[in-house]
């Protein structure tokens, strides 16, 4: 019988869960997923200096949000440190592994002279074979682990295919520090081993972290997992991700209002393929996902790609679940707290009815939300400079004449409204935009808004009688 899968996202908390570490996670959960197997979560603390608690919540709290969940008890790397000291202790016992006593200084020339000969600089194994008798009593020293001096490192990588290291290449890189701490090359492997993985899949910016690794795997007689290391993620431009590509942390894409599912779809099409097809559900995500399909070249990431594909969830998403995505993340989005305390339940109705209209003009929850602050706004509005332009006197005018028609009308509806200011139009031989854009600019205080008769619904009789008032008393 075959082992069950288990795959393990690894993030070290010295900030927040950005956009390459959160496609990594999702790459790992859904090749779990689809085997039916395990993903892990591995805090890899070892950076105290660094590591904060903030930064622990912020990757706990974006997983979370993206609907990445993991299996068992987070595990926090600083913890097992008498573990990896162990193991350290265990190689060198074994003789695959020794004391070194090099000083700084010694480590500064050697560094110097392989500059000088341009040769890249690497620890000359001076101690690899001597006797800790000779160190001077006392001294402080690292445990190196003894690497294979001849003869090659080869990784068959499930997405970069084949790799060759030369082993003279690769010098005898340090295990145990001499604080007693160990390192993380060191902490990795304890850990993955431990874990049970059977599949690491990270960034390639750890491919050349894949030899040394591998190497440690070999002394310990233990089963190298099978490794798959995904291109990076580049901005539309080519170059290297930044922040004003997009290399910002999951919670910067909450509070620009994108949807998980949308951030979700968009991320596991970076760099991963399946066909033409461009939308995904989670289940078909799951169903799909394979490695064979990640491309070795680096993604590129585009705002508008992913503004475009939100658009197509909010559109997608039925009315109310979009509504409660939109109470839900108030908390995260500009201006959103202080509203959050108005959305009572007459309010909520308001929002469900005029969704439609709402949703269709709106690529983010951000853009949705501005798009609904007319049903927010207290009477008088404050109008915006197009709106100011729209309602010139002749405007107002043809609002002091509407309001009597509308006041009669039996009916408030969006039907009613229409035949009321369409008949209203024919009967001053205007254009029905000519009548329609001075209702907007009265009822929403903007230019722009979902269909007005709609608005003229959801708001109701009273206030929308009310806002036309306000604006046809100065005709």
């Amino acid at each position: 019988m075959a082992d069950q899968v288990v795959t393990r996202f690894a993030p070290s908390p010295t900030g927040f869960l950005h956009i390459g570490g959160a496609r990594t996670a999702l790459f790992n959960w859904l090749f779990a997923r689809r085997a039916g197997g395990k993903m892990l979560l591995r805090i890899e603390d070892t950076d105290r200096e660094r590591s904060t608690d903030a930064a622990i919540s912020a990757i706990l709290d974006g997983l979370s949000w993206l609907g990445l969940d993991w299996d068992g008890e987070t595990i926090f790397q600083f913890q097992r440190a008498a573990r990896h000291r162990e193991v350290a202790e265990q190689l060198l016992a074994a003789g695959k592994a020794y004391r070194c006593y090099a000083t700084q200084q010694e480590l500064d020339e050697m560094r110097e002279k392989a500059r000088a000969e341009g040769r890249p600089p690497r620890y000359d194994g001076r101690w690899r074979n001597r006797s800790s008798a000779e160190a001077p009593a006392g001294a402080p020293f690292v445990i190196r682990l003894k690497t294979p001096l001849s003869g090659e490192t080869t990784l068959e990588d499930l997405v970069q295919g084949k790799v060759v290291w030369t082993n003279e290449n690769l010098d005898d890189f340090v295990l145990l520090r001499s604080d007693g701490t160990p390192t993380y090359m060191l902490a990795v492997i304890v850990d993955d081993h431990d874990m049970g993985v059977t599949h690491i899949i990270r960034g390639d910016d750890h491919l050349t972290n894949a030899a040394r690794q591998m190497q440690i795997y070999a002394a310990l007689d233990w089963r190298i997992p099978a490794m798959g290391h995904i291109p990076l993620i580049h901005g539309a431009d080519g170059a290297k991700l930044s922040k004003r590509h997009g290399a910002l942390g999951v919670d910067a894409y909450r509070a620009m209002g994108y949807l998980p599912a949308a951030l979700r779809n968009y991320l596991v099409r970076l760099g991963w393929s399946h066909g033409d097809q461009e939308f995904f559900s989670r289940d078909e995500m799951i169903e799909s996902f394979d490695l064979a399909h990640v491309g070795r070249s680096p993604a590129r990431f585009d705002f508008v790609k992913l503004e475009n594909m939100n658009g197509h969830y909010m559109r997608a998403t039925p009315d109310h679940e979009l509504l409660a995505a939109l109470i839900a993340s108030l908390p995260y989005l500009p201006n959103g707290r202080e509203l959050s305390g108005k959305i009572d339940a007459p309010m909520q109705a308001k929002l469900l009815a005029a969704m439609p209209g709402l949703k269709e003009r709106a690529k983010t929850l951000v853009e949705l939300l501005d798009g609904a602050m007319f049903l927010f706004a207290e009477r008088p509005l404050k109008l915006d400079g197009k709106a100011i332009g729209i309602l010139d006197a002749n405007a107002r005018n043809h609002l002091a004449h509407l309001v009597p028609r509308l006041e009669a009308s039996s009916e408030w509806n969006a039907a009613a409204a229409e035949a009321i200011v369409r008949q209203y139009a024919e009967e001053t031989k205007l254009k029905l935009g000519q009548v329609a854009q001075p209702l907007r600019a009265a009822l929403v205080g903007r230019s722009t808004s979902p269909g007005i008769f709609d608005v003229l619904e959801v708001l109701g009789r009273e206030e929308s009688l009310g806002r036309l008032r306000d604006q046809a008393v100065a005709c």
